[in-house]
């Protein structure tokens, strides 16, 4: 268990400074950032404070999806946001090209890191995504199909409030779900990210190999356009 917490804390507070190395390298955020930097300009708030606010506004949308959170969901709402806004101060705002884009590349490949690493502690999937997934179970709609729904609408009202929207949403659209699924085989939480949360188990020699077991819906489609969140 103190590992996994570790892995946990270490996962949302990477995905927090990701977050900000994204959002100060200007190229475009990620698709939720570009609501909650939107949202942050129209409230004179941080964006980490914003991220916060609707991280907990999402998970009251659980109640009627009869979603449970876990205390990694907790974790993420609150974590993320704290992380975020201590990152912030250390990057540079907007830098030249020749530290921009090394910047969000690098904040991409830290994302789909510490995602991998958070949800492969197995403690709750984020806020964002149990939404996804309890609108999956509800309706029976494809997670793809869902979850592009989603950040459509947020994306496009993000942009309407002064969100930053570029290649930079483009190139973290495509990547981070490759990276992610790559980083998960190389750390050996593979099957956490693919959705099965139940616990390991050894062959028995005389039995052969243990078959997994059925894969429940999870906190990550690791073919999906973007992480948890």
């Amino acid at each position: 268990m103190l590992k996994r917490l570790l892995a946990l804390a270490g996962g949302l507070v990477l995905y927090g400074v990701s977050m900000s190395m994204i959002l100060h390298a200007g190229l475009g955020n990620i698709p939720w950032d570009v609501l909650h930097q939107g949202l942050a300009g129209q409230l004179g708030l941080s964006v980490g404070t914003v991220t916060i606010i609707v991280g907990a506004a999402v998970l009251v949308t659980w109640l009627p999806l009869r979603q449970r959170p876990g205390f990694g969901t907790v974790s993420n709402v609150v974590v993320i946001g704290l992380a975020f806004d201590a990152a912030s101060p250390l990057l540079p705002d907007h830098p030249p090209l020749l530290i921009a884009i090394p910047m969000m590349l690098g904040g991409i490949v830290v994302n789909a890191f510490a995602t991998a690493l958070y949800i492969g502690a197995r403690l709750g999937p984020g806020p964002r995504d149990g939404l996804m997934t309890g609108i999956v179970a509800r309706t029976g709609w494809p997670v793809r199909v869902v979850r592009t729904g989603l950040e459509v609408i947020v994306v496009a009202i993000g942009f309407l409030m002064g969100g930053t929207l570029g290649v930079g949403t483009v190139l973290y659209a495509v990547g981070v779900g490759p990276l992610i699924q790559w980083f998960a085989r190389v750390m050996g939480v593979d099957r956490a990210v693919a959705g099965d949360t139940g616990p390991r188990r050894a062959a028995d020699p005389s039995t052969g190999p243990v078959s997994p077991g059925p894969v429940s819906p999870g906190p990550v489609d690791p073919t999906a356009a973007t992480p948890p969140r």
